[in-house]
């Protein structure tokens, strides 16, 4: 039987403006090209999990307009389960507004418009989703009472809880708790923990400080180096895989959506983390945040290439 993976998230546009000079206040400038793509890390993390071959649910919302019709569109053609997607009359979809300068510096505003209104109604609409489902994974760029709701439904199904904590924000107990697998990076175990992190020493502080609250395992996420596992039972790094990149974007999403469904397949963690270091190695070679996720196959051809059983 297929594993099945529920993802609780963001939807959203990005319309980037490659630029030889980012404009100053008051200035417009001509852009050197324009490209639109579909992105917000549900959708991302979603992607990720279809193309890896679990039957993955959505739920999210987009509005009732081009851009959401377009993001329909490319989830349903990536292979993720739509039905729960939500159409908002009210709400425009999201969307991020990107300058960025032959230097790759960038400057961002985003209107989250039907991210905002994900809400815990839609979670419990979508409960024939979460029954079955093996594991769920959520992030932070929905309302936070919805990430906790979908927590707890999952718990109600028997369901793992993974949570990427991005963007970084403090989190309550109550929703810490439910957690089976935390993915934070550096960054936002410190906002979590409120542990200075500047040292692996430092790293395995705040881990075990949040363990403390209830929380199974803390996977920390360290860039190329690979990852960090802490768990009651100890803590052990995997190391990435070494690869030439090319675009980092969405390499955390590739990370997660791996992690989960490697998880829900059965792996042990230290094997689903080593799934999903191979998935966003082969995701960072790539440019694209959605377009670049690999699907099965690549990764399978990538392990073969290097000596490694997934």
């Amino acid at each position: 039987m297929k594993s099945r993976v529920v993802v609780v998230g963001s939807t959203h546009v990005d319309l980037t403006v490659y630029v030889r000079e980012l404009p100053r206040r008051g200035e417009t400038v001509i852009g050197r090209e324009f490209k639109v793509s579909y992105g917000g890390k549900g959708a991302n993390q979603a992607v990720a999990a279809a193309r890896l071959g679990a039957e993955t649910f959505f739920i999210s919302r987009v509005g009732n307009d081009q851009f959401g019709r377009g993001a329909l569109e490319n989830l349903r053609k990536n292979g993720v389960r739509t039905d729960f997607v939500r159409v908002d009359e009210e709400a425009h979809t999201g969307v991020a507004l990107i300058f960025v300068d032959a230097r790759g510096e960038n400057m961002i505003a985003v209107a989250p418009g039907a991210d905002e209104k994900v809400s815990p109604g839609d979670v419990e609409s979508a409960r024939e989703a979460f029954r079955g489902a093996h594991a769920l994974l959520l992030q932070l760029e929905i309302p936070l009472e919805t990430v906790q709701r979908a927590a707890e439904a999952a718990k109600e199904e028997g369901a793992r809880v993974i949570l990427n904590p991005a963007p970084a924000r403090k989190l309550p107990e109550s929703l810490l708790k439910l957690v089976d697998v935390l993915t934070p990076n550096e960054v936002e175990l410190e906002m979590l923990s409120g542990v200075p992190v500047k040292s692996d020493e430092d790293i395995v502080k705040a881990t075990e400080k949040l363990l403390n609250l209830g929380i199974s395992a803390v996977v920390v996420t360290l860039g190329a180096r690979g990852a960090l596992i802490v768990s009651r039972d100890g803590k052990e790094e995997v190391p990435a895989f070494k690869v030439k990149p090319v675009d980092t974007t969405g390499a955390g999403d590739a990370f997660n959506g791996a992690l989960a469904v490697a998880l829900a397949e059965g792996k042990s963690l230290k094997d689903a983390v080593l799934f999903a270091n191979m998935v966003a190695a082969i995701k960072v070679t790539k440019p694209g945040a959605q377009e670049g996720l690999p699907w099965r196959r690549e990764v399978e051809e990538f392990a073969k290439e290097r000596g490694v059983r997934i």
